[in-house]
């Protein structure tokens, strides 16, 4: 009998994700099929705190802590599909936050770099992607938006938080023909923007209105 409270939440997430997928990912514009199937196999239920769980997959934002908070399935799908991301590329991720959106990324990428500026949220992120046997991730902690602290070159780069425009260290850690996804805007609200990166040039797409707390550094808020 002591199983029986685990097995039907496990049941109620099930279902909960099933209704994600059917409603708030293929009901509106998210076709990739790689990500539908990772949307649904990472258990977004994992990254969030308790009394949060069983809004787990509702389509809205969550509180993480520290002012943070973990994005709707629907976004964190839709940054994701615009990366159009291929099983050999390195992805920069400015932001890890809870980690679901890292978790995400790593299931259809090479590897994730991923930088968060709060030590306890990138710990949290940490401890919940090894629970996940998810071992292709490395892990900064610093200002993200000086980018990997490290030079190197990132076939993708996203941004997991709301900044002024994209800041231009992270911008230069995109290798040519990469792209790159990020909430560009004022404090309070956003445009997701989509750049592609042609002869050093950024070749940019606004893509929808959006809502993202805000990147704290150098080149954020």
């Amino acid at each position: 009998m002591g199983f029986m409270p685990e097995r039907e939440n496990q049941d109620g997430f099930c279902r909960a994700r099933q209704r994600m997928l059917t409603h708030d990912l293929k009901g509106r514009d998210i076709t990739d099929p790689e990500v539908l199937r990772v949307m649904v196999e990472v258990p977004r239920e994992r990254f969030i705190r308790k009394e949060y769980q069983p809004q787990a997959y509702s389509d809205g934002p969550l509180p993480i802590g520290a002012g943070q908070t973990i994005s709707q399935p629907y976004i964190v799908a839709l940054m994701t599909q615009l990366l159009r991301l291929e099983p050999h590329h390195e992805v920069l991720e400015i932001g890890t936050g809870s980690g679901y959106q890292t978790a995400i990324l790593a299931r259809l990428a090479r590897r994730v770099f991923t930088i968060e500026k709060l030590p306890d949220l990138s710990a949290s992120a940490r401890n919940v992607l090894g629970s996940l046997s998810i071992d292709n991730v490395e892990f900064q902690v610093g200002d993200g938006s000086c980018g990997w602290p490290q030079e190197r070159l990132f076939d993708r780069i996203i941004v997991t938080a709301a900044v002024p425009d994209l800041p231009p260290p992270v911008w230069t850690q995109l290798a040519e023909g990469g792209l790159i996804v990020a909430p560009v805007g004022g404090g309070s609200a956003q445009e997701l923007v989509l750049a592609e990166k042609l002869r050093g040039r950024g070749v940019e797409r606004r893509v929808c209105g959006c809502r993202f707390v805000k990147l704290l550094g150098r080149h954020g808020f």
